[in-house]
């Protein structure tokens, strides 16, 4: 250990109406200035109604759960699919990036550490890259370098595989100001990307739950060369994206978003959409999900000119990293399918989400169909969780990353054919 440095989705328009029916038919969510202002940002919108809710947030644990103590036994997947403990004992890991060398990077939020994941062949070790940060969710790796955004600063540590090597952790370089990304705590933590234009991809979440913006600067996706400059505003209405990939032919982005609290359990539902387009809108904050008026915003022509979601996730469930599949470990029917890791709901009394999903994209590149594949951490008969799935990430074997950010663990999901297959 080195030392610490310091097609459309399958909704029918029943079900649609239901949902939309639902919304409009719950309170406003105007509350007055001076209750906004003592109310911790998790809770804006919640109305009068609701103000003695018991929904709030899970806190994370930032201490290191024992290995024994993982429930990777209660993990379910279809057959053949095996789940292991790859590495443990960094609280909690979130987002993570491959290294040229095989290195894994993982960042944080509330413990504020980012971790390199070595692996020897028997046995992963991991060392704290950084400490002491605001929550540095985002990590990406390219030509070398580790890229690291926190809410308030963005840093490149370079050649840091070899530094690692050596014992080492290089000093970073500071790119906050080239950036030059807003630092709003409020759905400011950032996710990573390099896009196959070789530019960073970094989300500006909406500084609310619910509220107009700025559309240039928050609730969208933005991108740059790799030095910070030349920004472009590649997607707008976007609520709180915290995972996006491309597409392994067509280079389209595919990004998770999470939808509006308290404008009901049952509705808006979280979203997994696709670019088709630089600068498209998707909605937020007059529209959402698959065409619902915000009931506090909108009005009849919010959602004219949106693109509505490839697929819909269970409202509040949290559908966070993912990764398209190209490897040859898994079956055929997984090629290019997307593997979305969703962390799980706070605001909803019957819990969804803390399980890995599969989308797999219909024959016209447009939509997309959602099925379970890694669940077991949720106790719907007693409404627990023991798990939160965040990222996934490919590695070179075609084995699948899965990280947990409660019991500070990453799992490795491999394949083997059933004895009954022939």
């Amino acid at each position: 250990m080195l030392p610490l440095p310091s097609s459309r989705p399958t909704l029918s328009h029943l079900a649609l109406a239901i949902s939309a029916a639902g919304l409009l038919t719950l309170p406003l969510l105007a509350t007055s200035a001076s209750a906004e202002e003592q109310q911790p940002a998790w809770a804006q919108g919640r109305s009068a109604e609701l103000a003695e809710s018991p929904l709030a947030p899970h806190a994370t644990p930032l201490t290191v759960t024992a290995p024994d103590d993982i429930p990777i036994d209660d993990l379910r997947m279809p057959d053949g699919f095996n789940a292991e403990i790859w590495a443990h004992g960094m609280s909690g890991a979130r987002m993570m990036a491959l290294g040229d060398e095989g290195t894994v990077f993982v960042g944080t939020r509330g413990i504020g550490r980012v971790y390199a994941v070595t692996d020897n062949g028997d046995e992963r070790q991991h060392v704290i890259v950084a400490e002491g940060l605001t929550q540095p969710n985002g990590v990406a790796f390219k030509d070398g370098s580790l890229y690291v955004a926190a809410i308030n600063r963005i840093l490149r540590y370079d050649d840091i595989e070899a530094a690692l090597a050596n014992g080492e952790v290089p000093e970073p370089e500071e790119l906050t100001e080239a950036f030059g990304l807003p630092d709003d705590q409020h759905h400011g933590w950032k996710f990573l990307a390099f896009g196959p234009d070789d530019r960073l991809y970094i989300p500006v979440g909406a500084p609310c739950n619910g509220c107009e913006v700025d559309p240039d600067t928050h609730a969208s996706i933005h991108s740059f060369a790799a030095d910070g400059s030349d920004m472009r505003v590649e997607a707008h209405g976007v609520r709180n994206s915290v995972g996006f990939d491309f597409h392994p032919e067509t280079g389209e982005l595919w990004f998770t978003d999470n939808n509006q609290d308290w404008v009901g359990e049952h509705g808006p539902n979280d979203e997994l959409n696709r670019l088709s387009e630089s600068g498209a809108n998707f909605g937020f904050p007059y529209c959402h999900g698959l065409g619902v008026i915000d009931p506090a915003l909108g009005d009849a022509s919010s959602c004219d000119g949106v693109d509505l979601p490839a697929a819909t996730f269970d409202p509040h469930s949290a559908p966070l990293g993912m990764r398209f599949y190209t490897g040859e470990m898994f079956p055929e029917e997984y090629r290019n399918a997307i593997f979305i890791a969703r962390r799980g709901s706070w605001n909803r009394s019957l819990s969804a989400g803390y399980d890995v999903q599969v989308a797999k994209i219909a024959e016209n590149g447009e939509r997309a169909g959602l099925s379970p594949f890694m669940v077991g951490f949720l106790d719907a008969s007693e409404n627990t969780f023991s798990g939160r799935p965040v990222d996934v990430l490919q590695m070179p074997d075609g084995a699948l990353l899965v990280s947990d950010e409660q019991n500070g663990a990453i799992y490795r999901i491999s394949y083997t054919t059933p004895d009954y297959v022939e």
